[in-house]
């Protein structure tokens, strides 16, 4: 994460890699994607997999399991012979259809037809594999094949799974072919090609099949209006919403508790507070149930504007579910306790947080720093004391928490003991740890020494890191020598902060040369 220089300075702060072995978080694990996101590679054909490995069981099964004999002694082999070789042509087309450049409408030729179970498992096989460009082309020439196949039952069917996977063209040819053969579509398959059409911004063409669907004497339900007010807030048309929302209540469909609840989340994310708010009164008066993603995002609003009574009313209410809270819900949270002094706070959302995912390294952020901010020594020594017994390796966020709160004290005889410790805790100083020394050198603390070990250790020489916590900085500010770096940074020509690498001694040097001082030699 960046140090927020003002000039692009890039100090990141990158997760502690000693993490706690036991650890397994789902919070720790989502933060660490969400600063290195990867990029995932998907297995297309991970579900075909786990398909014929469903047929091989059933295979097995046949094989291992005596046949069932009638009371007159004869066997019943006939039927599960049969029900064999289905599994196994099955088996074989699936093969066929998963080779490199496999064209299922040339398979589809050289075999003459397919059954109605072979037919679905090629479609099944084609969303699968990311191939459904090719599924109205295997529909159209499989209906071909047996007339009777053309009929209302299988046009819905495909539109739908059309609709699934995001083919709306497609799926508007299939039902403009569905109607030309004189089948009505159904209330499902209008709404799949409104709310294909609406989900892609195309607000024209939505409304167009939403009138059509009136003419043909299908009354929408809610299901059909739920799918436009979505698609409205994905495209921040809040003013629209609201009249799809009194237009539903003219046409006599009255909304529901999903319909309210998708407005509540809409307007949250939109930090439309009052418009939420006003909803909730409404399912409130209704005596409707909060799902819990609407209340998550109630509480990123609240949390997001600062709303402190509001956002911790909300929170309680969800202590008792099971629904995960983000990592960044929970920074935005600690980050509003922070800011109105409710340092206390920080533990107990750090105690939530373990007793749901497992004490990682940011629960023990969240502890150690309401301690801290507290300058609690008995506190701070208490957490220390707990990750002792727990076995938890300390890092750069451990260190520097209770190295502020002691250069806050002006407490420099525990200071400098945590310094002399750093070696035996396998911590490395980081930009932070370097900005609390420098500081405590401006207010006396005669620091030289550390700076000496440091540069003989080959400290000073490694390329500039943030490997604290940025909730410290929120806690305890910048300091007076990360402050000094933005400004100097700022000050220097383009060419000068283009600098490829910049060492924690270039760094200390560039300030102290800046202050005309000198320290290191």
């Amino acid at each position: 994460m960046a140090l927020d220089f003002q000039c692009n300075i890039a100090f990141r702060w990158k997760p502690n890699s000693n993490s706690n072995p036991n650890s397994n978080s789902t919070i720790n694990n989502n933060h660490k994607n969400l600063l290195f996101p990867k990029t995932t590679l998907t297995k297309p054909f991970s579900k075909f997999t786990i398909f014929l490995t469903n047929q091989n069981s059933l295979i097995s099964s046949f094989h291992h399991s005596p046949p069932h004999v009638n009371d007159n002694g004869t066997s019943q082999t006939a039927p599960l012979v049969e029900n064999f070789n289905e599994h196994q042509s099955l088996r074989d087309l699936l093969g066929k259809l998963s080779n490199g450049n496999s064209c299922p409408l040339q398979i589809l030729s050289d075999d003459g037809d397919w059954t109605k179970d072979q037919f679905w498992a090629v479609i099944r096989f084609l969303t699968h594999a990311s191939r459904p460009h090719q599924i109205l082309q295997v529909f159209d020439m499989w209906k071909n094949i047996e007339k009777s196949r053309i009929n209302g039952y299988y046009y819905e069917k495909i539109i739908g799974v059309l609709g699934e996977e995001g083919m709306f063209e497609e799926a508007v040819l299939a039902f403009q072919e569905m109607k030309s053969h004189g089948f009505d579509p159904s209330l499902g398959t209008y709404n799949v090609i409104i709310h294909g059409f609406a989900k892609n911004g195309n607000f024209d063409d939505a409304l167009f099949y939403f009138n059509g669907m009136k003419e043909a004497n299908l009354a929408p339900e809610t299901d059909t209006y739920d799918g436009l007010i979505e698609a409205y807030g994905r495209y921040k048309m809040y003013d629209e919403m609201a009249v799809c929302v009194k237009k539903m209540e003219l046409d006599g469909c009255s909304p529901d508790h999903i319909t309210y609840n998708l407005l509540i989340r809409e307007f949250s994310r939109a930090g439309l507070l009052k418009r939420m708010e006003r909803v909730c009164q409404t399912m409130l008066s209704k005596k409707m149930d909060f799902q819990s993603s609407t209340l998550v995002a109630m509480l990123e609003a609240y949390a997001r504007f600062g709303i402190m009574e509001k956002m911790e009313k909300i929170y309680r209410r969800l202590l008792n579910s099971k629904i995960p809270l983000k990592d960044d819900l929970i920074r935005n949270l600690a980050g509003v306790y922070i800011e109105n002094y409710m340092f206390s706070r920080l533990d107990d959302l750090g105690l939530h947080v373990s007793s749901r995912f497992g004490a990682t390294d940011f629960v023990w952020c969240l502890r150690l720093l309401s301690h801290a901010c507290l300058l609690s020594r008995k506190g701070m020594d208490s957490i220390v004391q707990e990750m002792e017994e727990a076995k938890v390796s300390w890092n750069a966020t451990v260190v520097n928490i209770i190295m502020l709160a002691y250069l806050k004290m002006k407490d420099f005889t525990h200071l400098r003991a945590l310094l002399s410790q750093l070696p035996s805790h396998h911590v490395e100083p980081d930009m932070v740890t370097v900005g609390i020394l420098l500081d405590a050198i401006t207010f006396g603390f005669d620091g030289t020494g550390v700076l000496e070990t440091w540069r003989r250790m080959g400290h000073l020489d490694r390329i500039v890191e943030m490997e604290t916590d940025p909730l410290v900085l929120t806690a305890f500010g910048k300091g007076i020598f990360l402050r000094k770096c933005e400004e100097v940074y700022c000050s220097l020509e383009p060419q000068a902060r283009e600098k490829s690498t910049w060492t924690y001694h270039n760094v200390i040097d560039l300030v102290l040369k800046y202050n005309g001082r000198k320290i290191l030699s």
